[in-house]
């Protein structure tokens, strides 16, 4: 094991281990005078403040990468808002509190778009988080989140830290949790792909496939999300994502996906299940202001770095919760 003490900058990842913490392991490479601990579940329980505590004590971070939290697809979120709410506000309440305890010198937390008010003007941006109620399908989990958002700005008033959060789009990369039932929209896809072509069946889409959203590779999130630790200081929200011109509909998605796949099939919507929101296109602005040259990867390049991992990491691969 690394020793800690030796070196200056010492960042934690909580949620290490999953889609962008695997993803920021590998953008990071092994940078000289840093040292980088992505904990898992195993390290600690971060729902339990002795445990958080643990952990802190054992890595001594002198920055943290907060990406740990209970998630999951549209379907999961339905069912589960009293557990989305109560782990992730514990989770998060335990996080920011050590840090400020231990003197963190940056802490950048993952929010989500679904945080925004369901009924909005769009493209939304950062000064509309807390304009109106979430969606309530995701109510659970979008207040939890938002809290986070309350105290970066209350930390920094009355402690003077310097907490700040990132708001990505939707997700996806290696490493994702490739769930069918309760994933998230893209893994859920090349898994329903994979299996359609391995099983000679139709590649069914759940809803109507109309919904438009703007996705964001694992590693070009990795990228930014290690730029505003490193560059952006101030507790007002990031939006990290595509532009207004790169969001794309579900059944484009799974058009991509099979391609990506090699699936001949036929792609068929199941129009009994719920679509969710149609849209919540996120602006870019501030970030393209302050980060003018950042290149995101193409959609059906990304797709297909994806699915390619998908396949050959087939066995091991996360199918569920």
């Amino acid at each position: 094991m690394a020793t800690f003490a030796s070196n200056p900058m010492v960042v934690l990842v909580t949620g290490g281990t999953g889609l962008v913490g695997k993803a920021i392991e590998k953008v990071v490479g092994s940078p000289s005078g840093e040292t980088w601990f992505f904990a898992s579940s195993k390290d600690a329980d971060l729902r339990d403040r002795e445990s958080c505590r643990k952990l802190f004590e054992k890595v001594r971070p002198t920055h943290c990468i907060h990406l740990a939290a209970m998630v999951g697809g549209l379907f999961r979120n339905l069912k589960y808002k009293v557990e989305f709410y109560r782990e992730n506000v514990l989770i998060n309440d335990n996080v920011m509190e050590c840090c400020r305890e231990f003197n963190i010198q940056k802490l950048v937390s993952c929010l989500s778009t679904c945080i925004f008010p369901d009924k909005t003007t769009y493209p939304i941006d950062e000064q509309m988080v807390h304009n109106g109620p979430p969606h309530s399908s995701n109510a659970g989990y979008a207040y939890a989140k938002r809290m986070i958002d309350v105290l970066n700005v209350c930390y920094n008033e009355e402690y003077g830290c310097n907490f700040t959060s990132i708001i990505p789009t939707n997700i996806y990369g290696p490493h994702d949790n490739f769930s069918i039932e309760d994933g998230h929209v893209i893994p859920g896809l090349i898994h329903k792909c994979y299996l359609a072509k391995k099983n000679g069946t139709d590649l069914t889409i759940w809803g109507t496939g109309s919904p438009l959203r703007q996705f964001i590779f694992s590693e070009d999130l990795a990228r930014l999300t290690v730029w505003v630790m490193r560059s952006y200081h101030s507790p007002e929200p990031i939006i990290l994502s595509v532009g207004e011109e790169d969001e794309v509909s579900i059944a484009d998605v799974a058009k991509y996906v099979a391609e990506a796949m090699d699936f001949k099939g036929k792609i068929v919507f199941d129009t009994t299940k719920s679509d969710g929101q149609y849209k919540k296109t996120a602006s870019n602005k501030k970030l393209k202001a302050l980060y003018p040259d950042f290149e995101f990867t193409p959609i059906q390049q990304g797709l297909k770095a994806a699915c390619d991992w998908f396949v050959a990491n087939y066995d091991v691969s996360r199918k569920g919760h």
